[in-house]
């Protein structure tokens, strides 16, 4: 029994010593010197309003879509190499097409006029565009850190914007029968029914330069009982390093 005693003692000895090398030897070590810090991140999308009336919505087209592009910098955690922060700067653009519709987004009423233009003089192409100015921020992962064109990325982060511009665009007046009336391009500028800070919510996953993505604002795109809460959402591709 003395025997079998100190036979037990030994063993449980020897168990920490064993599981910290068994421990150490699974923890892979990468080297990131050849990976760049820094890398542009483009993004085109698919957009649509979350929350708008009705009568607004139907009227948006289907394609309507945008293009973000930001300077990212990347600092991977030195305890795991395949997760990393990510901070950037960019510039975000969002332009809804509508049919039949006009905006009057530099009017002096209390709501937002949309106004359908079926049977009177309309623009064959109208969009209401916006731009903001974006800090972006991403948590990401790597699987395979020391070759990022060759990984599953996966990345969820936030961004705050400030509003540099809104537009209505239309070109080609038609009449009320849908006859052309006049090709020329009208243009009006005007921030005053916009919200000028943008916050947003982001995720994305792919592989090697290619992802899918979504973006959903947090905030409305509108200033208060100027429009329902109205939110923009962005689906579609990321193009980049990491």
């Amino acid at each position: 029994m003395r025997k079998l005693f100190v036979v037990l003692i030994a063993l449980s000895a020897t168990i920490p010593a064993f599981s910290q090398k068994t421990t150490t030897s699974k923890k892979k070590k990468f080297n990131l010197s050849g990976r760049a810090a820094d890398h542009f991140l483009l993004q085109y999308s698919l957009d649509s309003w979350s929350g708008a009336a009705d009568s607004v919505s139907s009227r948006i087209k289907t394609f309507s879509k945008g293009f973000n592009t930001y300077l990212m910098i990347d600092f991977p955690f030195k305890s795991s190499p395949k997760f990393s922060a990510a901070l950037g700067l960019g510039v975000s653009t969002s332009g809804m097409m509508f049919k039949n519709t006009t905006i009057d987004i530099a009017g002096s009423t209390p709501q937002m006029n949309f106004v359908k233009a079926d049977t009177i003089n309309h623009y064959k192409k109208y969009k209401l565009a916006t731009s903001y100015l974006e800090l972006p921020i991403e948590l990401r992962f790597t699987s395979d850190p020391e070759h990022p064109n060759k990984s599953v990325k996966v990345a969820i982060g936030m961004k705050v914007g400030t509003l540099l511009n809104a537009h209505t665009k239309g070109k080609t007046l038609l009449n009320g029968s849908g006859n052309n009336i006049g090709s020329f391009t009208q243009k009006v500028n005007s921030r005053s029914y916009f919200n000028s800070t943008k916050l947003a919510a982001t995720a994305r996953i792919g592989y090697g330069y290619i992802s899918a993505f979504v973006s959903y604002n947090l905030t409305n795109i509108f200033k208060d009982n100027v429009a329902p809460n109205t939110k923009l959402v962005q689906i579609g591709l990321t193009l980049s390093g990491l």
